[in-house]
């Protein structure tokens, strides 16, 4: 793995009713290496020495694809009652692919959200895509195609009106190469 593996810096969600711990991760190796440090303490740092460390190859037009087999981004419950994995589910998809192949999963940045109802609330992938799942299963039920990616954090309220929103931040932009287009809030009303 590298720099940009694992769970991502906007953190977790977690379902007190279920016990689930809900973290997207992804798979994304990079070149790197270990230097002495530079103040001569004793200890290493991670250094790449080029401008992008991932391997990955650009597709003009169509944007970054990582050159290792997919999934590149998951989404995972873990029971935080028994340590065991409850669920994983690719989390985005690559379009350039053929029909059949698209779930790859996608590289994320932002952090997923639960609500009291057992839905998962998450932007995050390259791919500009805003979805939400089922807490129990995994299962996506909904997915909504914006402008640009959502490398944010979504939030909860309740309006004037009575009614559950959802917002998220989508901009685009982020050392996962997802291409700076937007400059939106974009609000989802739950009925």
């Amino acid at each position: 793995p590298g720099s940009g593996g694992g769970p991502e810096w906007g953190g977790g969600a977690f379902d007190p009713r279920l016990g689930y711990f809900i973290v997207n991760t992804q798979e994304l190796g990079s070149i790197e290496k270990l230097e002495k440090k530079k103040d001569g303490k004793d200890g290493y740092w991670a250094s790449a020495n080029i401008p992008d460390s991932f391997f990955d190859q650009e597709i003009p037009g169509h944007g970054y694809y990582p050159c290792q087999n997919p999934p590149w981004g998951d989404l995972w419950a873990v029971n935080v009652n028994t340590g065991k994995v409850a669920w994983r589910v690719n989390l985005g998809v690559s379009d350039i692919m053929p029909e059949g192949k698209r779930d790859t999963g996608r590289p994320n940045l932002g952090a997923p959200l639960t609500t009291a109802s057992g839905l998962i609330f998450i932007g995050a992938t390259d791919d500009s895509r805003f979805r939400a799942f089922e807490t129990r299963s995994g299962k996506e039920l909904w997915t909504y195609k914006m402008d640009a990616s959502a490398h944010a954090s979504p939030v909860a309220y309740q309006g004037t009106d009575g009614k559950q929103y959802i917002a998220v931040v989508a901009t685009g932009g982020a050392f996962v190469h997802s291409p700076p287009v937007g400059d939106s809030l974009v609000v989802f009303a739950l009925p």
